[in-house]
Parts: C-alpha cells; structure tokens; sequence
C-alpha cells in the first residue's frame, strides 16, 4: 500500500504541479507527500524529480516512470470494477480533453450534474485544439470530432455533426435566399481565417459530387464564435457545425439554407484507449454526455436539419 501511495503522490504533483496542491488532493500536509517521494526514490535508487519552492521538474528517468505508475493505477482501478459484485460508488480522478470550443458550450456545463449524481469524482478539464496523448499527458477520456482513430483507442458516438451554411432572418429578407452554392458568390460570406489558400473554401455535393465555392466578404475573423455572433447581427452567411450554431437554430436567430448540397455528416466521439475493463468512471461520463448531447441534437432534427 505504501508504494501505491507513492507512485499516487509521484502522479498528483505531475498533474498539479506542486506539493501544496497535491497535499489538498490527498488531504494530507505537504510535508507528507514530500516524504513519500523521498522513500520512492530512495527505493529505486533514482532521481524522479528536481524541486525547488518554485518549480519542480521530471527527471528523464521521471517522465518513463510516471507513465508507468499511470498505467498501473488505471490497471488497478479496472481490477477493483472487474470484482466488484454490485453497484459500486464511482470515484477517482477523471481526466478529459476536448476541442476548446466544444468543450466550453457541450462538456463543462454538465460537470455539475454528473458531480451531484457521482461526488466522490474529481474532475479535470483541458479544452485545447490540440489532439493530446492518453499515457503522454495523463489523460482519461477525449472527446474528437471527425477523423480518423487510432485503432489502439476505442471511440463511442456521442451525436452527428454537420457543417450547414446559415444567416440571420434580416439578412436573407434583405439579400434573397441562395438556392445553389454558386450563389454564394454574390453574397457576403463570413470566412474564418487560418491564414491560408484554402480556408475561403466552402465544401458542398450535388448529386453525390464534391463542390467547393471559394467564398468572399467584407470581414473575415479566426473565431467561429465571433463569426457566428457576426451572423446574428446580419454581417452575412456563415458555414459552422451544427453543434456551435444548434441554440440559434432552435430560437430562429439563425436560419440553413442550402441544406440539400450539405456534405456528409461525422461523428463526434469520446474516445478512450483500448483495454480489457473500461474504468466505471470513463463509462458513466459517456453515458452522461450521451443523454444531454443527444437529446440537444434530437432538436435539430425537430427543426427540419437531417442527418444521414
């Protein structure tokens, strides 16, 4: 047990940062989590980690080592679901990454209900748009929207995601409604911006074919949010996933058109490395998105915006 408390100390300074912030997690004293890490590397013989009162930093030899601590407390935590012989309460650290975007509208806003139905988790977020290792960077679960998937990682559908192409009601009573992407020419577009050739390109089908307009406008801007915010005042249309603009959609701010010549939708999917049990804890957060992310998106469908 005592080196099950080391290797724990050793993961909750790596993910805090400090021994204070690790210490409030195992409610114990610094001082205490500060002597496990000595007995840990006096017992391999190795230094994990170089500490000082304002940084601590892994070791090369630290960094192999934490990854394998994740990976058998993980493994632990599967054997202790796999004897369980009835309801067990769910608890632990839940470590999830998602798209910064997604993230902030779809995931944070449920933390507060699934930690009312479950409140020994401890829950930890990072909304970033870049894709983050599992064992690299401690992670639990990811949510990932289109694109392909390790097949080392299992991924479970959470809804269907589509591209559509909307503006406000003012805009289209002023400007007329497009009836073929084409049309997009002559209207002002709102573009986001990566500052490259192809980020004006919107994608379409017609009749099962790939069509591409390069689209134009006054004012173009790297935020969706902001672009989509731009749509309601009238600026425009814009081209966003259906899981940015659903809100709109539903209240009539915002309103599709060229929805026959949309593309395929994609999943969005939480996705977790394969393994023999999956952690009670991973399961019963998808289970809890699903229920909420699904039944927003059943909205859509109510506002005439289908998916395949």
């Amino acid at each position: 047990m005592d080196k099950f408390r080391e290797a724990k100390a050793l993961i909750l300074v790596a993910d805090f940062g400090s021994l204070a912030k690790a210490a409030v997690q195992e409610n114990v004293t610094p001082a205490v989590i500060s002597r496990r890490l000595d007995s840990l590397e006096r017992r391999l013989g190795v230094k994990l980690l170089h500490r000082s009162t304002r940084s601590i930093k892994f070791t090369d030899v630290g960094i192999a080592f934490l990854e394998d601590c994740r990976r058998l407390t993980k493994e632990w935590d599967q054997v202790e679901d796999g004897i369980s012989l009835g309801p067990r309460e769910v608890s632990g650290y839940l470590n999830v990454t998602a798209p910064a975007a997604f993230g902030r509208i779809h995931i944070a806003p449920h933390a507060t209900s699934f930690l009312k139905q479950h409140p020994k988790i401890k829950l930890s977020f990072n909304f970033t748009d870049k894709v983050l290792g599992f064992v690299q960077e401690g992670y639990d679960l990811s949510i990932r929207i289109g694109g392909t998937i390790d097949p080392n990682l299992v991924a479970t559908e959470l809804a269907v995601n589509k591209r559509v192409v909307c503006a406000s009601p003012s805009y289209l009573k002023k400007m007329g409604m497009p009836k073929h992407p084409k049309d997009l020419l002559n209207h002002e577009c709102l573009v986001l911006n990566y500052r490259d050739t192809s980020s004006n390109a919107w994608h379409f089908q017609e009749n099962g074919v790939p069509l591409q307009v390069k689209t134009h406008g006054a004012i173009d801007c790297n935020d969706g949010e902001i672009l989509k915010n731009w749509a309601i005042d009238g600026l425009g249309l814009v081209w966003r996933s259906t899981w940015e603009v659903q809100n709109e959609l539903h209240n009539g701010k915002l309103i599709t058109v060229l929805d026959e010549f949309s593309i395929p939708g994609y999943n969005i999917m939480a996705v977790y490395p394969h393994q023999r049990i999956v952690p009670t804890k991973v399961k019963e957060f998808i289970n809890h998105l699903k229920k909420y992310i699904r039944l927003k998106f059943l909205r859509l469908r109510a506002n005439g915006i289908h998916y395949p």
